[in-house]
This record gives structure tokens, sequence and C-alpha cells, in this order.
């Protein structure tokens, strides 16, 4: 079989599967591709080197000219948050909804990238024609406006790539998913379905984001003192909600965070908002008195330097919080960042703030389904096979399981994994190469080359720095200098010591190798990390600058 048959149907994950974040999906048929979503990911613990990675996009890149296009099913960074990153090393036309195109617009321009991408904006349940692949959008409820599941026609088969979603009768902005389409698409057939696991090892339903409204506002209303609520940045029914109780219980709401700021521009852009008075900024917040006035702030998940971080330790330039005030966490913990949000709450609480979350009252629903609505997919799709994405391993395992209960063969894959589904029986065939990114400023750097390995060990180990004076008959003037930030003070002792065995070691050297610039360089780098194994029992990362005099 042919790269260029049109019976070929390919699904190939670069990064999304496997993991939670950095969604990069591509589509092969008839020798050309097509891209679903481009996203970031959050780096987290096991990776303190970085911030922000994105999945390598060299595979594609090196097939940019069959590349037809780059499809978003919605505004979350994890799936448009590497466009304005990875566009450069694709070239191709960006599909979007009005939201996710206002939200992209902002991150092209802060890249220098806005006339460059042809930004085409499709209605929500819109089509796309790329022949060979013709794209219809659903509109399906997720906890940000405009999310849309794909039906990508082909001429081996009808795929339906769910995004992100869940079933909700009444998630307050935008329509409920339309099941009616999906049900349509099941009668037609459906070859494969490649679907969403975030939820699917929980059993029953997500709940509803009209059922959080009312408890937002019930509980808000009961309230004295200041209230801070955090919730990610992305919900906009959750941000109405929210500025919606604020207002019945006669409170002004502020936005704290940079995040909420652009959320806000963007959702007034597209039409919503309509009803909700302009917020507060926080420079005014304190004209406002204690019981009037409600903080939306970011910094859910514990970010150092988000805005709720930097309250809670009391570092905030314009905001603060203390006995008497509340701060309700309206969100769910991502795995990865429990730490970080503990201690944040217990910085909270050691102001005498009061913390509430959704294990105290029901403030917080999933936007992904849960057991129940993917049985109720199944059902309505009744796809041949399903390839459980978005997700790490066990999410996937427990969708294939479902699948199993269903009567449906899933396909379990990882990134970089190519998963022919026509024709035949799928089969993993190929792979392509994968990898991971490092967003650093405005360079990309291989997760595992050479900086970034440098910077883990610097985090471990540490750097140090000498430097040293040398005539030109290879004897030592001066005292060599020893800098060693995160490992010693300066001043510190044990420096100065060890800038004194470190003198020594390259005294000892012979004179002929002193006088030899290169080789004199190498020895006294050798020369150093001996010593500091022997005194710290270390691998510091070493730097020698010698000074020829």
């Amino acid at each position: 079989m042919t790269e260029s048959s049109f019976d070929d149907l390919a699904f190939l994950p670069l990064g999304g599967t496997g993991e939670i974040g950095m969604n990069f999906n591509l589509y092969r048929c008839g020798g050309r591709w097509l891209a679903v979503d481009c996203g970031i990911g959050f780096a987290g613990p096991a990776f303190p080197e970085a911030e922000i990675l994105v999945a390598d996009p060299g595979f594609i890149a090196a097939r940019r000219n069959t590349l037809l296009g780059l499809v978003l099913t919605h505004a979350h960074e994890d799936h448009l948050g590497a466009v304005a990153h990875l566009w450069p090393e694709l070239g191709c036309p960006v599909y979007a909804t009005p939201f996710a195109a206002t939200m992209l617009r902002r991150k092209l321009a802060e890249a220098q990238l806005l006339a460059a991408v042809k930004l085409i904006v499709v209605a929500p349940g819109g089509e796309i024609d790329l022949p060979p692949f013709r794209v219809r959008m659903i509109p399906v409820a997720h906890s940000i406006p405009e999310a849309q599941a794909l039906a990508i026609e082909t001429p081996a088969g009808l795929i339906l790539h769910t995004g992100d979603w869940k079933l909700d009768p009444n998630p307050l902005i935008g329509p409920p998913t339309d099941e009616a389409a999906l049900a349509a698409l099941g009668e037609r057939g459906v070859l494969a379905m490649i679907c969403d696991s975030t939820n699917a090892m929980v059993e029953g339903h997500s709940g509803s984001e009209a059922e959080v409204r009312r408890n937002l506002a019930a509980l808000i209303r009961g309230m004295e003192g200041r209230i801070a609520v955090t919730c990610f940045a992305s919900n906009v029914a959750r941000v109405e909600s929210i500025a919606l109780a604020a207002q019945a219980a006669g409170r002004r709401v502020a936005l704290v965070g940079r995040a909420l700021r652009n959320l806000d521009a963007a959702a007034r852009a597209c039409g919503y908002f309509a009803a909700l008075p302009p917020f507060v900024t926080e420079d005014a917040a304190n004209d406002i008195a204690d019981d009037e006035l409600l903080i939306l702030v970011t910094g859910s998940q514990g970010e150092p330097r988000s805005a709720l971080a930097r309250i809670a330790s009391d570092a905030h330039p314009h905001i603060a919080l203390g006995e008497g005030d509340t701060v309700l966490f309206s969100s769910r913990v991502i795995p990865g960042n429990e730490q970080a949000i503990g201690l944040m709450q217990d910085n909270l609480v050691r102001r005498g703030v009061r913390v509430m979350t959704e294990g105290d009252h029901m403030i917080h629903v999933s936007g992904h389904p849960a057991r129940d609505e993917l049985r109720r997919l199944y059902r309505l799709v009744r796809p041949r096979y399903v390839v459980p994405v978005h997700g790490e391993w066990r999410h996937l395992a427990a969708q294939a399981e479902l699948a199993h209960e269903m009567g449906v063969r899933p396909f379990l894959i990882e990134d970089g994994d190519i998963v022919t589904l026509a024709p035949g029986a799928p089969e993993v065939a190929e792979s392509a190469p994968v990898g991971r990114l490092a967003v650093d400023g405005r360079r990309l750097l291989p997760l595992a080359g050479d900086v970034m390995a440098a910077r883990r060990r610097m985090l471990r180990d540490g750097v140090v720095v000498a430097s040293v004076a040398v005539d030109q008959a290879g004897r030592l003037r001066g005292r060599a200098q020893i800098s060693a930030p995160g490992l010693f003070a300066p001043g510190d002792e044990e420096a100065l010591a060890l800038a004194d065995d470190f003198a020594s070691a390259l005294a000892d050297l012979p004179a002929s190798l002193r006088q030899d610039g290169a080789g004199l360089q190498d020895a006294a780098r050798a020369a150093l990390r001996r010593v500091l194994g022997r005194r710290l029992q270390k691998r510091p990362k070493v730097e020698i600058h010698v000074l020829r005099v």
C-alpha cells in the first residue's frame, strides 16, 4: 500500500496520547495530511528545567508541502497554545471558530505572526473542504465556548474526532452537545472514533454548569468580608456565573490576572458577557468596601507567578487578603499540581483566610465526559473502532475497557504510533519520530538536548565558575576566584578554601602544560572537578576562565 492511495487512511498523534495536554494530531489520506489541534503542555515537577512544552513538529514539518491545514477544535491552551510557536514549521492555513480565532490572534500578534498566518474563521457547525478531507464541525458542550467535534469524511471512511466534550443539558454558554448530529453520523456509519479519555476512569456523569451557578450564588450571598474566587481562566460560563452571583449579592467584580483580562476582552469581542457590566481593574479594587467586592483571580493550579500565589504570600502590588476573607477554588486539582496548590492554600490559611474547594461544596464540574456520557456517545455514534486519546495510559486503558463493554474494538496507541484505519483492519505498522520541545522565551529547545541537560544538571548540582590569571611562563598570578551561586554564599569560607585547593592543583601541573592555552583550559576543568568531588561529593557543571597576563 502506497502513501498516495486514497484507500489509505491513517491517524498519527504527535502529542496528547499517553499524556494530558500538548494535543497535536495528524490524519493522512491520499498522501495528504490534515492537522487537528496544536497545544502546549506543562512540564511539571518531572522537568523542573522547563515550564511549557510543545510537541516536536519535525515529522510533519518535513512534509509541510502535503499539509493541507490545521483545524482547531477549541480555544484551550492544550489545543491551540502551541500554534504561535510551531506555525513557522507548518506554514499551513489555520481554521478556527470565532472565539478560538480571537484568542489565537492575540498570541500570533505577540509572536509577530499575525500578518503571516492565514487564519480562516469557521462558524460553529460549519464545514471545511480540503480534499481528500471534508470536515464538518459539530458543536459540543465543554468548559469553553464554541468547542467542536469534527466529522472527518474521506474516501476511505468517516472519522469522528471528538475533541474535548461532555453532555451537559444546560451548559449556560452556547448550545448543548448536538446529539442529533452525532446520531446521524452513527446512521451513516462511522469507521473510527478518536475520543477524549480524560475522565474515562470516573463513573457517573460529569455534572452541569447550571448546578454550579446555583451553588455559587447561594454561597456568595451569605458571605462577609472580601471574597476571592479562582477558576480556570478559559471557562467563560464559570466566569459569568461568578459575576452574576456577585451582582446578586451586591458586590462588584475585580479581575486580577492577565489571563482573565484576555478572556474578558475575547469574550466581549465575540458577544459574550453582554449582560455583565465592565469589571473593575485590580488597582481600583481597594476603593471598594470589602463587603461590596468580589475578586476573580488567576492561579487555581498554584502557579508560582500567578496572581493568587502572590496574594497568598502577601507579594501582590494591589490585592491583599486576611482575617475574615474567603477564597473559593471553583476548579479541580490537575494531577501534578497538588503540592503547589497545597502550599498556596497553606499560605492563605496562615493569613487567616478561609479556603473552600469542590470538596466542600459543588462549585466545580469537569468539562470532560465521565463513563455514563461515554456510554451514551458510543450508543449514538456506533463506531467500528475507537482510538482513545487525550489522557495518560491509565485513562486510555479505562476507555479501552469501556469500549469492549460497548462492543467496540479499541486500539491503544501512544504518541508516534501511526495507526492505519483503512483498508482492512486497523493496525500499527509504522511509527513517526516524536519528542518534546521546551519553550524558552522565543526559542524552542529539545527537552533531551544539550542545553536542557545542562540546565537539569545545574538545578541538581549547581554551577561553579573558576577564574585564574596565568603569566606567559605558566605561573599563577594572584588568587584564584570561585563563583558558585546556589552552592556558596559570597565570601563563604568553604569557597575560599576551594579556591586555594584549585590553585594548588593547578600549581602541580607541569610548566609546559600551564603554558599551553587549550591544554591548561582542559586540565584546569578536570582539576576543579576533582576538588569539587572531594569537598562537596557533587558534580556541578564547571566553567573555567583563564586570563593570560
